[in-house]
């Protein structure tokens, strides 16, 4: 049985509108695919629950923003928004006494640091860095992911040194994009001169490619594509655009066709590399075939994973395993197949 019959014969998935030909075109580089072990992502971003996987109730790995929902950028495409779920840690002080009230009462295992730019597409991290480097300290089993925004050599490695464990920036491909919807004088050579500067240092480089990021169409993805493929990055994410979060009338949803075929060109031109599906990406339908998509065309993780993502690894045989924590963290984890993992006790 071919894998359009397979996935279309999934309850979740029986009234989804499928690309055949790309489909198609995902079964024929399986062998590519169905020996990689996919992770299900579910982190305490956000409260979760599907028809196959549970969430994690409790903390375990949070994200908090240095600046609460302030950004001084306020792009097109997130309006500050992706900032509202996160913990607010506007001084070291707070962020440091968060975390180890959260390690002491809720077990937790790591966090995000993230937070607002100013409007050259910088974050100042160099306040909090003393903190993350006493908590590595006095906890060494904790894991540590930064967005970094853009930066140069030397802040990469002040958070090489601090004991940070992953970064993360967007890779944008398309000058156009750069200026019209990020409202930013900076040149894509920048976007690349950030990628090697962390990759200069021993961090868990993964970079993120928005796709659909010009306002939901297609500008640029393979370009930040290619520019992934020049350096040795720990893993790639991509995330989808959310038009929801944007105003009115500016974007518009990217087909799901646009994405998977970005998907599997991504999985193409990384084919030793971890690619991983992210949070963000439209609800609904729409995220069903996305991460049917994700799971045909081979990727390593999806976050928050839709229903129907595990019967479609059964359905085309992967095998898959579950972690409560970011997708950028413990990448290629050592749990064994189809098991799930478990909130702390």
């Amino acid at each position: 049985m071919n894998w359009l019959d397979q996935v279309t014969a999934i309850e979740e998935l029986e009234d989804a509108e499928f690309d055949a030909a790309l489909i198609a075109q995902m079964q024929d580089h399986s062998a590519h695919s169905l020996n990689r072990q996919i992770r299900f992502s579910t982190p305490t971003f956000k409260e979760f629950e599907s028809t196959e996987l549970s969430g994690c109730g409790k903390n375990s790995f949070p994200a908090f923003s240095i600046t609460a929902g302030g950004c001084a950028l306020n792009c097109d495409h997130c309006q500050k928004k992706i900032l509202e779920p996160m913990i607010p840690a506007t001084k070291p002080e707070m962020l440091e006494q968060k975390v180890r009230d959260m390690i002491l009462m809720q077990d937790l295992q790591g966090f995000l640091l993230s937070g607002g730019s100013n409007k050259r597409n910088e974050i100042r991290y160099e306040r909090y860095l003393p903190v993350v480097e006493r908590l590595k300290h006095d906890f060494p089993h904790l894991q540590i992911a930064i967005h970094t925004a853009l930066l140069d050599e030397t802040a990469a490695k002040r958070m090489e040194s601090a004991g940070v464990d992953s970064a993360m920036m967007d890779v944008i491909g398309a000058q156009e994009t750069i200026e019209q919807v990020y409202k930013l004088d900076r040149p894509v050579a920048d976007f690349e001169a950030t990628l090697a500067a962390l990759t200069s240092t021993k961090l868990k480089v993964t970079p993120h490619i928005v796709i659909g990021l010009h306002y939901g169409k297609l500008l640029g993805e393979e370009n930040a594509l290619d520019i992934v493929s020049r350096y040795d990055c720990h893993a790639l994410v991509l995330v989808v655009i959310m038009p929801f979060y944007a105003k009115p009338g500016t974007f518009e949803t990217p087909s799901t066709s646009d994405v998977g075929h970005i998907f599997l060109q991504a999985r193409q031109r990384l084919p030793n590399k971890q690619v991983l599906l992210g949070c963000a990406r439209p609800p609904g339908m729409h995220k069903r075939i996305t991460d049917a998509y994700a799971v045909m065309a081979g990727l390593d993780g999806i976050a928050f994973p839709a229903d129907g993502a595990v019967a479609a690894c059964k359905a085309i045989g992967r095998s898959f395993h579950q972690e409560h924590a970011c997708c950028a963290i413990k990448i290629g984890g050592s749990q064994s197949a189809q098991a799930s993992a478990t909130c702390a006790a």
